[in-house]
């Protein structure tokens, strides 16, 4: 494994799969079309020469602000193919936030969905180093169409000449605190994680249909959808609507793929509708994964008792760009993310950098082939989270004696009661283990005597009723994970505020601004 030094990732993602015979084989399928990889090779060809031809050269970006379609992944490998860089923008931000993104990036080209045309619009004008926008799947009005551009381009062309080490696309981080972080990942990082996490954990192959709802802009769905399956010539179903327990259901069941990527948020709620059933998914199914935050045990385990397949939960980052750290099919730990894996070395200092012991609480750090290459323009923050071969991950974590991961929080948001550690998500898990509550967020508190406690933000499942439940579920959190854990004040909430990857952003409910 590994890549040579003149390496482009899409001569090796696209290429290889025609060469090896695979060009008839449906790479990507949405809900309108299908894409077989001998079309994707072409399509990223053309896509190649449709940059070139708006005079946009080698290592400058280009922004993607596009649904889950078959167009994405000829945008996005087209522009790799080319030399250029493509920035993946989340696609459900604010007009504020992707001119911010925009002007960050200096993209000199935005390929945007029609239904996301009208968020970008208003700042359009005012981005200096914008120069062409293209629009894709449906009405362009003043703008250009994706598809007249690629029947118009020539068919054939030559990739660039690309280093492995060279900057191959960004992401931008979530942004839960100050502005998101362009993260530079480089034209090996796709191959890194399809050998070591996607045959090395999944046992990934050509058979394999698998189906993400973290979205392609997303760096677990990037992984997921595009550099995991394409790496053995597998196909990837695309889901452009956001990931409802409905729609999800829907096409576990109309495709019957055999590797599913979820979050644990939708894991829950699927779980709450009583539509999820095996006879409503996937006969097919062979592995589901989570990742994006830790898996609350139980939702595993009802998860399996129900639909029979067991949840593999890892951890992974943008900076990281997949998961790093996870179960395994034959070796699973509810409540834990399982173990380091080949590819990956992990390490838990405390506040003073020292190494920690077995069950002390530290922050994990992780060093890889796919750690990204820094963050666009933020040398500050480059510095404190890439230390050489090291990568902060910003996650406090525990090693027990036979050396699975327990999480235990981001490091903003774990606190102390009486001396001792609290970590939200132990008491997280505690309260959703409790039959009527479907999430729960915990934060820190003061009291009237200035002293930090557990503060808890419930939802309830649909069926179930606030009156009454206030003791019983402090009573359960103290005999689930211990007395001083427990509490002490629970609002119940119709929802929790979330990023749109499904990550609860607690910071909301500390500051008050949910």
């Amino acid at each position: 494994m590994g890549c040579p030094r003149q390496y482009n990732a899409a001569a090796d993602l696209v290429d290889q799969n025609v060469e090896a015979g695979y060009g008839g084989k449906v790479a990507f399928a949405d809900p309108q079309r299908t894409l077989t990889y001998g079309q994707l090779q072409t399509a990223t060809c053309r896509m190649a020469n449709l940059l070139q031809g708006l005079n946009i050269k080698p290592e400058t970006r280009v922004a993607v602000l596009m649904l889950d379609t078959v167009d994405f992944p000829v945008v996005f490998w087209g522009a790799i193919r080319a030399g250029i860089v493509p920035v993946c923008l989340n696609t459900l931000l604010t007009t504020a936030q992707y001119e911010y993104m925009l002007s960050d990036s200096r993209a000199q080209a935005l390929f945007v969905s029609a239904p996301l045309l009208a968020m970008v619009e208003p700042v359009l004008d005012s981005l200096k180093f914008l120069k062409h926008v293209v629009v894709v799947d449906g009405e362009a009005g003043d703008h250009v169409d994706l598809r007249q551009l690629l029947e118009a381009a020539d068919a054939e062309c030559e990739t660039a000449e690309t280093c492995a080490d060279e900057t191959a696309f960004w992401l931008y981080s979530s942004g839960s605190t100050g502005d998101p972080k362009g993260v530079r990942h480089v034209h090996s990082s796709p191959r890194f994680v399809a050998d070591h996490y996607g045959k090395g954990i999944l046992g990934i192959r050509h058979e394999d249909i698998c189906f993400s709802a973290a979205k392609l802009f997303f760096a677990y769905g990037l992984g997921a959808g595009m550099a995991v399956p394409m790496s053995v010539g597998a196909t990837t179903i695309l889901l452009p609507d956001r990931p409802t327990p409905q729609s999800v259901l829907g096409v576990l069941h109309r495709h019957q793929p055999t590797i599913f990527f979820g979050v644990p948020t939708l894991y829950a709620a699927m779980l709450a509708d009583t539509a999820c059933c095996p006879d409503n998914s996937s006969a097919a199914l062979r592995l589901c994964i989570s990742a994006g935050e830790a898996l609350p045990a139980d939702v595993g385990k009802i998860w399996k008792q129900r639909m029979g397949v067991d949840i593999l939960d890892g951890i992974g980052s943008t900076e990281m760009l997949h998961v790093f750290l996870s179960n395994r099919p034959d070796d699973i730990r509810y409540g834990t993310s399982g173990k380091a894996f080949d590819g990956y070395e992990l390490r838990l200092v405390d506040e003073d950098g020292r190494e920690c012991g077995t069950d002390e609480i530290g922050e994990l750090l992780v060093c890889g082939g796919s750690a990204a290459d820094g963050y666009w323009n933020q040398r500050s923050k480059s510095r404190t989270t890439f230390e050489g071969i090291w990568t902060r991950t910003g996650d406090k974590y525990v090693r027990d004696a036979d050396g699975y991961y327990h999480y235990c929080g981001r490091t903003d948001d774990m606190f102390k009661v009486s001396g001792r550690w609290v970590s939200p998500f132990e008491v997280e898990q505690a309260l959703v283990s409790h039959p009527k509550v479907l999430e729960a967020a915990v934060v820190a508190k003061e009291d009237d005597e200035g002293l930090i406690k557990p503060k808890a933000f419930v939802v309830l499942n649909d069926d179930a009723e606030e009156e009454g439940l206030y003791e019983p579920l402090k009573l359960h959190v103290k005999s689930s994970v211990g007395a001083w854990k427990y509490p002490r004040w629970i609002d119940f909430v119709g929802e929790l505020p979330k990023t749109a990857t499904g990550k609860i952003q607690r910071y909301k409910l500390r500051d008050g601004v949910a």
